[in-house]
C-alpha cells in the first residue's frame, strides 16, 4: 500500500492530563512507609515533586510530556490544573504563570490544548470545619472562589489572544472546596459557555468524606449545586451506585476514564457495562501519565468491560469503533473539534495483516503508538 493509500483515523482527545505527575514515574513506586500504600501514599510523593516546581520546570515537563503524546497519537491535551502559586501559597507576580507555561508548552509540541483550571480551598473536612491545606497543597489554594475565578477570567483573556489554546474551568474534588463553590463555579460556566470538569468517586475514603459532610455523594452533591450536564466531565467515577449513574445519565454528563492511572494507584476499575447499559458518554485520559498511550488506554477499558462482564461483548461490540467513539466523547468533554488526522501504517508489526476492514477492531486490540505513519 502506497503512503498516499494509508486509511487516516482521528487524534485521540486525551481529556484529563497532568504534566507535571510524569516526574513521578519511578519515584512514586518506591515502598512506602505508611501501613497502606494506596492513593493517599501516593500523594505524598506527589506533593513532593510540587514542591520543587516553578514555572520553567513546569514549562520543561510539560514540553516533554506532551511531545510523548503527540508521537502517541493525541492530538488535544485538557490539562487539569491545580499547581497555581509559588509554594507558600502565594501568587506569582504574573498570577497565572504556571498555566502559561504549560500552554507555551503545548503549543510548543504542536498539541492543542484546553487549560482547566481547578479550584482549591482546603484538605478536606472534619468534625464541622474545613481542615486547612497542609505544606504540600497550600500553591494549590485560593483564599475564596471571587479570587479563583478572577484569575479564570484573566487566563481567558490571554487564551483569547493564543492559538489552539482554550481554557474551560475545574473543580479539583468536592473535598477540596466548599459546596457553595461548587455552584459559582458552575453558574460561571454556564454564564461563559465553559466546559467543567471535576474529580469524583475515585476512592472509596472520598466517598466516606462526602457522606460524612453532606449526606450524600459525590455526584448527588454535584446534582445538587447545578455542575452536572451536558458540557460537564466526572473524572473516575469508578465506585458509583445505581443511583449515581442514573444521575450521570440523565443529565448527559460525561465521564472520563483514566484506566493506567486508575490500575497504577489502586484505584479500582470502572463499571463500563454499566455506563454502556445506562447511555453515559465515556471518554478517555492518561491522567498522571505514567503512561502515555491512547492505544493502551483504550485496550484497556475494553478489556475491563469484557473482564466486568466475563464476556467478549464489551464497548467494542456495541460501538464498532470505540476509538471513533472515545474520540467525539472526548472533543465533546474539552469542546474542540477533531480535526487532526493520523495516517496508519498498515505494514506494522502490531496490525499487519488486519484488513483495513477490520483496522476499528484492531484500534480497540492490538494496535500501539508505532502504527501512526511518520511521513
Amino acid at each position: 500500500m502506497s503512503a498516499s493509500a494509508r486509511p487516516e483515523i482521528p487524534a485521540m482527545v486525551n481529556v484529563h492530563s497532568h504534566a507535571f505527575q510524569r516526574d513521578l514515574r519511578g519515584i512514586a513506586e518506591r515502598p512506602s512507609a505508611a501501613a497502606t500504600d494506596d492513593f493517599w501514599s501516593w500523594r505524598t510523593a506527589m506533593f513532593d515533586a510540587v514542591a520543587r516546581l516553578d514555572p520553567d520546570s513546569m514549562h520543561a515537563v510539560a514540553l516533554a510530556v506532551y511531545k510523548e503524546m503527540v508521537h502517541a497519537g493525541y492530538g488535544t491535551v485538557g490539562e487539569f490544573h491545580y499547581v497555581h502559586h509559588q509554594p507558600d501559597g502565594t501568587p506569582y507576580a504574573e498570577p497565572n504563570a504556571m498555566a502559561i507555561a504549560v500552554a507555551e508548552a503545548a503549543r510548543e509540541a504542536g498539541l492543542e490544548i484546553v487549560l482547566l483550571p481547578a479550584a482549591y480551598h482546603r484538605n478536606g473536612w472534619r468534625d464541622g470545619s474545613d481542615v486547612e491545606p497542609a505544606p504540600g497543597q497550600r500553591r494549590f489554594c485560593d483564599p475564596d472562589v471571587d479570587t479563583f475565578l478572577e484569575r479564570v477570567d484573566d487566563l481567558r483573556a490571554w487564551a483569547a489572544r493564543q492559538d489552539r489554546v482554550s481554557v474551560g474551568i475545574a473543580v479539583h474534588s468536592v473535598r477540596a472546596v466548599p459546596a457553595p463553590w461548587l455552584t459559582r463555579v458552575a453558574e460561571y460556566a454556564q454564564a461563559h459557555d465553559l466546559v467543567r470538569h471535576v474529580h469524583a468517586q475515585e476512592q472509596p475514603l472520598e466517598l466516606e468524606q462526602c457522606q460524612a459532610e453532606h449526606g450524600c455523594s459525590p455526584i448527588e452533591l454535584l446534582e445538587t449545586h447545578g455542575f452536572l450536564g451536558p458540557r460537564t466531565t466526572v473524572v473516575h467515577a469508578i465506585h458509583v451506585t445505581e443511583s449515581d449513574v442514573a444521575r450521570l445519565a440523565s443529565s448527559r454528563s460525561i465521564v472520563a476514564a483514566c484506566p493506567t492511572t486508575e490500575a497504577n494507584l489502586g484505584d479500582g476499575f470502572l463499571p463500563a457495562l454499566r455506563y454502556r447499559n445506562a447511555g453515559v458518554s465515556l471518554a478517555i485520559g492518561s491522567d498522571s501519565n505514567v503512561r502515555v498511550d491512547p492505544f493502551e488506554e483504550v485496550r484497556e477499558l475494553e478489556t475491563l468491560a469484557r473482564r466486568e462482564g466475563l464476556s467478549r461483548d464489551g464497548l467494542l461490540a456495541r460501538d464498532g469503533d470505540l476509538w471513533g467513539e472515545l474520540s467525539r466523547n472526548g472533543a465533546a468533554s474539552l469542546g474542540v473539534s477533531t480535526e487532526r488526522r493520523l495516517r496508519i501504517d498498515m505494514g506494522h508489526p502490531s496490525i499487519r495483516g488486519v484488513a483495513e476492514s477490520d483496522l476499528a477492531y484492531a484500534l480497540a486490540t492490538c494496535a500501539e503508538p508505532g502504527i501512526i505513519a511518520r511521513r
